[in-house]
Formats: C-alpha cells, structure tokens, sequence
C-alpha cells in the first residue's frame, strides 16, 4: 500500500473517529439548531424541526448531556440559547445549570416544534427553521451528523449542495477486508498512533461510569458478587462491564466525551473498550494495541460504508464485529482467521433491531460484545460458519455486503413499524 492510499485512508478514519457527547442523533439536531440560530443572529422566537424517521427514533429516549432530562426539546432548546456550531458533536459543552433552567422555560413557553419529515428518502435529514420578528433562517444537515447541505436566511441561499456531492467525497476510498487488514498490520506506527485516543476517552468514560449510577448501570452490575459468581471476574466479564458501563454513561447524557465511530458513540465504545481491556489484561505490546484498535475501527467504517450511517439494524453488529476482529488479532490470528471472525458474526447477530437510542442500548452492545469473543474463539480455533449455511459467503466481502442489504433495503418496512410501534405509546 503506497504513502497516498494510507493517507487517504487516515482522512477518512480522521473523519469518522471523533469526539462526541451526548448521543448523536439528538446532538446532532442540536448542532443544526445552532446553526440555524447563528444564521438568524439573534435568539428565535420559534423552532421548527423536521426529522427523517430513522433521526426521530434515535433521538426521542436518550438523555441529554448535563440536563438530567430525555429527549429532543432541551436538546433544541439549549442548542438556540447555548449551542456552538464550531463544536460539532460537542455542541453542548458548555451547559450549565443556568441554561438547562433557560431551556426548560423555552420548552413551556411553546416555542419548540418537532415533527416528522415523511416525504425525505434520506435516513438522516435534520431540517431546523428559526423565527424570530420578520427573519428567518435554515439549516439542513445530510449524510452524516456534522454536514450542512443547505443554509439560508430570509430567502437569501448561502449553502446549497447538489446531491450526493458529501457522499462521494466520503468514499472515495472503497475499502475490503483485504485493504481494511493491510493498512493496519502494515501501516507505519507513527501514522496510526492517533487511534489510541479511543481507548483514552473512552476508558475514562467507562470508568467514570463505574463510579455512578448512570442509566440501567449494567457495567457496574456486572462486577457484582451474583455476577462475578456466575461469570468469574475474568478478562471475559471485565471487556464486558467496561463496554457496558461507558455505553451507560452515554446513554444517561453524562457530560463526559467519548470518541465515536461513524456517527455513534456507542459503536466508537464498542469498537474500542473490548480490545483495550483484553489488551491491557493480557499485556499486550503498545503496538499491538494501536493495530488492534485501527483493525476494529476501520473494520466498522468499512462495513457502515456499505451499510449506511442509519438503519434498522442496531450499530453494535457493525462495531462488535470490529471488535471481534482486533480481539482475534490480539489472540494470535492472521488474516485468514479474522475472516472467519467476521463470518461467525454475520451469522450470529444479523437482524438484531435499532429501536432507538436509549438507556437499555447498554444491553444489546454487551450481547454485540458477548457474541464477539464467542466469534473470535472458534475464529482462532480456525472454526467458521460455512457458505452452506444461511446468509454466509465463500468471499468475506460478500458476506458483509450481505449483510448490509438486509439492514439497508430489507429491513425497511421494520423501520417503519418499529417508529410507529414508538411513536403510539
């Protein structure tokens, strides 16, 4: 691989690998509200926001970082009064009590409006109008959480993109497993190093979390005596408390960054924290470690390629598959055996839903995490599910673009009845 591939492959993991806090859906329209509001220049006297489906669900059950509450209106709200479009996913950070208080008044003084956009085709579409006087503007976010396609103030376009344009520019690197295993086996060390801010934020998000009680505080329930009678306190019970419990942090909406992985933070927590902590158990080299988090990371940006960043198919079967790829690797495993690993999760968690982020999100990243080692140990034991079964291919690609198409084109209609099943309770 040449100098000009690899980099061009640090470009998009750069882009993909980020900071975020809070969960990214609602952060997200926070993001374009705060936009919108700094095109208006001035605090609006209304809010209307319109949402694709897949954006509504994830958006409607999650907590909202440093507000103790759920859901999209304090998040809209404190986007307009707070919010920093230069901080991207970070929109928020600079809540205070004061503000959550502000916020809440907005929300009782009818300002907000929130409704779903049923004639968009796009999984993510956030389209936010401010009102405010005899002024108005708009800002519209597409194809991944931080993008503006469209801005405009009192008629005035300021942004307008043609279709498709932020796709192309995002893959213009078609990746493989073959490419995805060869940059990060081969890639110099100090060019890769950077991924190893995942494992910094976050372990310091899951250990934070392990010092509260945040969400259904899975993570620290698993290191209860119960537990640790049924599951040992094993390497295998702690890659699964230490993913658990920074997925419970985030859920809460505690104000504590993680690194997110193509627009989640739950599959940035769920590519990263299985392979520290197997790595760090098991003394693992340094270099080991950064190979194994570039392994899983790109792993996931790799499948999501295909996928799409919004779907029915819940995130964790991307990112535990990352996952089980960098533990095979730290096992002992070479290529061939990290393909069996993928197979094996093919196999497993396909067809697991996304209902929407929320608190109980914790649960479905541990059984992702659970199926992970259980796909990498049969991977090392040179055991994979074969072609004659079910959806599984020869060719590994295959099995992922299988994949993909059951989460992207068949599992549409799910979608729609699961944000209906939603929106009626």
């Amino acid at each position: 691989m040449n100098r000009q591939e690899r980099q061009e492959i640090i470009s998009i993991i750069k882009q993909e690998v980020i900071p975020a806090i809070g969960c990214t859906e609602p952060i997200a329209v926070a993001l374009c509200v705060a936009k919108a509001t700094e095109t208006l220049g001035q605090k609006p006297e209304h809010i209307h926001v319109a949402l694709s489906a897949n954006m509504l669900k994830n958006a409607m059950g999650v907590g909202i970082p440093g507000t103790g509450m759920i859901g999209l209106p304090i998040a809209i709200a404190l986007g307009a009064l707070i919010g920093k479009s230069a901080y991207l996913l970070e929109v928020l950070k600079d809540c205070t009590p004061e503000s959550v208080e502000a916020g809440k008044q907005y929300i009782d003084e009818k300002r907000i409006e929130v409704v779903l956009n049923k004639e968009t085709t796009e999984k993510l579409y956030i389209e936010v109008t401010c009102k405010a006087a005899d002024s108005h503007a708009t800002a519209i976010i597409t194809t991944n959480h931080t993008h503006f396609s469209y801005i405009e103030k009192d008629g005035e376009v300021l942004l307008k993109e043609e279709g498709g344009q932020q796709e192309e520019s995002e893959h213009c690197v078609q990746l493989s497993m073959t490419k995805v295993y060869e940059f990060a086996m081969t890639a110099p060390l100090e060019e890769i190093e950077f991924i190893t801010e995942t494992e910094h934020l976050n372990a310091a998000a899951s250990e934070a979390s392990l010092q509260g009680n945040y969400g259904h505080a899975l993570g620290k329930t698993l290191r209860g005596s119960i537990e640790k009678d049924i599951l040992g306190d094993t390497v295998f019970s702690h890659m699964l408390s230490s993913t658990a419990a920074a997925c419970d942090a985030r859920m809460a909406g505690a104000m504590i960054p993680v690194m997110s992985n193509s627009g989640s933070g739950n599959q940035g927590i769920c590519a990263t924290m299985p392979v520290v902590t197997y790595a760090r158990e098991k003394q693992k080299t340094h270099e080991e470690l950064v190979r194994a988090l570039m392994l899983s990371h790109l792993t996931v940006i790799y499948i999501k390629q295909n996928l799409g960043r919004l779907s029915a198919l819940c995130g964790c079967v991307v990112a535990a598959t990352g996952s089980s790829c960098g533990l095979t690797y730290l096992m002992g495993g070479d290529f061939e055996t990290i393909c069996y690993a993928v197979k094996n999760m093919i196999a497993t968690l396909t067809g697991m839903i996304c209902d929407g982020a929320k608190p109980s999100c914790a649960l479905k990243v541990a059984s992702g995490i659970n199926t992970a080692v259980l796909s990498a140990l049969l991977a090392i034991e040179h055991k994979s599910v074969s072609s004659m079964e079910g959806i599984i291919a020869d060719d590994v690609d295959v099995c992922i673009r299988n994949l993909a198409t059951i989460g992207r084109d068949g599992m549409t209609e799910t979608d729609k009845l699961i944000l209906d099943i939603m929106l009626k309770k």
